[in-house]
């Protein structure tokens, strides 16, 4: 079962505690955001599907979002969150496993200090991946490029996916930088990477899609469509657009492409990568 496949959105039941991320210049993202909002915008928009991605480090929202997946069909996978550094880690993910839609598993590293990639304990947790069969979405910053691809070399057997194309400074530049540490981890076979999360890295008021294009391009060259999907980053996308546009920079992207590399990018990889 392919079809259309939003790679990237999420679902919370908003509480200042469990959603403390969410500052004053989100405001509006302080509310909740369930399957029955998103539903309808993926079918306006095209979507068969979507993958359901971790916003808060704690495991009960990971056996939420799994509850979520069991009522609604459209919601293909789940990639959580487990304390890869804890000694449960394992424990863990046996259990979560036991549910056959958890595809995933995500930490914010994006929070994280520098070297954070390089500890012991987090990659020993890593390494636990791989008996499970799970994917590991890396949310990074552009400047933790160069940290992620040693990261990425220590582990060739275990599938990566870079959220948010490594979330450029798209507003403030650097491109040429990004640019290069982009190519270098994609010269890794075991690295895939979501068109998502532009637009909140761009003007919140003020992007147009042709200003993602040149990011757009890097990224197909480097990774090439096979390695490539798109996600919508719901409902933080809504910060600076709906839905349907959000989506659209790289619908209206790809039209320029053969189908098959289309339909890659539309939901065939997402599809191959999560295994849905």
């Amino acid at each position: 079962m392919n079809g259309r496949i939003d790679a990237h959105q999420h679902f919370w039941r908003y509480g200042p505690d469990t959603h403390g991320w969410i500052d004053d210049s989100m405001a509006p993202l302080r509310r909740d955001f369930l399957p029955g909002d998103l539903a309808p915008l993926l079918r306006d928009a095209g979507f068969d599907g979507c993958i359901a991605v971790q916003a808060q480090t704690n495991v009960a929202e990971t056996e939420w979002l799994l509850s979520l997946a069991a009522e609604h069909d459209f919601i293909r996978a789940v990639v959580g969150w487990v304390d890869l550094c804890g000694p449960q880690a394992r424990d863990d993910l046996a259990r979560l496993t036991a549910d056959p839609k958890l595809a995933g598993i995500r930490h914010v590293v994006q929070s994280e200090p520098a070297g954070f990639m390089t500890r012991d304990d987090f990659r020993r947790g890593i390494a636990a991946l791989a008996e499970f069969d799970l994917v590991y979405d890396i949310l990074i910053y552009a400047r933790q490029l160069p940290e992620a691809l040693e990261f990425v070399r220590a582990f060739p057997d275990q599938p990566f996916v870079i959220d948010h194309i490594a979330k450029p400074d798209i507003r403030g530049g650097g491109f040429k930088a990004w640019r290069r540490d982009m190519e270098a981890i994609a010269r890794e076979p075991h690295v895939w990477c979501k068109l998502s999360g532009m637009v909140t890295e761009a003007d919140w008021r003020a992007w147009s899609p042709a200003a993602f294009e040149p990011y757009l391009d890097v990224v197909l060259d480097a990774f090439g469509p096979q390695r490539c999907m798109i996600g919508s980053d719901w409902p933080v996308s809504t910060l600076a657009g709906d839905y349907r546009a959000v989506t659209g920079i790289v619908t209206a992207y790809v039209e320029r492409l053969p189908p098959p590399d289309r339909r890659a990018i539309l939901g065939r990889t997402a599809s191959l990568v999560y295994q849905r």
